[in-house]
């Protein structure tokens, strides 16, 4: 199973083009205020959106539906596909310096990469922990959108994996959503082909179970305890 990582990390980095929900398409965006919070979408390609269509992806269904629910914010999509927790931690400076506005709250969806690939899990905490700790020192709070290991990664790689999500999580203060695919992960219908990307559908699935954990943790952020 080894030899299938290559080929499943190079699937990570694509999504396949799925046609917009109706009512989606339909509904229109309620206005945002010039002055609402930004939260700053910081992950791999589950993040992106890549090959899916404009406003398919997370970020965007992501603020579509805080911003129903009466929660006014703008949700700016910084995923990368293909990134590994390395790759992200290089950039992450970059990133939140060119931001037009400091973000309120940083969402960090990463280490899928990492796992598919087979890269030590101590490498994989060490660049989360860093991210995390350039946030703190920004005084950024971060809320963690975690990762499971695949079961044919091995025992010793899974139970080495699967803790570093709730430990850093714990240890930096930040918010945490324990698995970020927990929705969709093995139901055919809400996945493309590779059965590790969700669908259209599957991103509406996903933003459904975790949008009330988003919430909150702005709440908390922008002082509105």
């Amino acid at each position: 199973m080894r030899r299938l990582i290559p080929l499943l990390a190079l699937i990570l980095a694509a999504c396949s083009q799925s046609a917009p929900a109706p009512e989606a398409a339909a509904s229109a965006a309620p206005a945002i205020p010039a002055d609402a919070p930004v939260i700053l979408a910081f992950g791999d390609s589950l993040y992106a959106g890549y090959r899916l269509a404009p406003g398919q992806g997370y970020p965007p269904r992501l603020e579509a539906a805080l911003n129903a629910g009466g929660v006014k914010v703008r949700v700016v999509n910084a995923g990368v596909s293909g990134d590994t927790t390395a790759a992200a931690r290089t950039r992450l400076a970059f990133t939140l310096d060119n931001q037009k506005v400091k973000p309120s709250l940083v969402l960090v969806g990463l280490g899928g990469n990492d796992m598919l690939r087979g890269l030590p899990p101590q490498q994989t905490r060490a660049n989360l922990d860093a991210i995390l700790t350039e946030l703190d020192k920004r005084q950024i709070p971060a809320l963690l959108t975690g990762m499971l290991a695949a079961p044919n990664m091995g025992k010793d790689y899974v139970s080495a994996f699967n803790p570093i999500f709730p430990a850093l999580a714990k240890q930096h203060k930040a918010a945490l959503v324990p698995f970020f695919l927990q929705a969709v992960i093995g139901n055919d219908a809400l996945m493309l082909d590779d059965h590790i990307h969700p669908n259209a559908e599957g991103v509406d699935r996903i933003v459904a179970a975790t949008k009330d954990e988003v919430a909150k943790a702005l709440k908390i952020a922008t002082g509105n305890k």
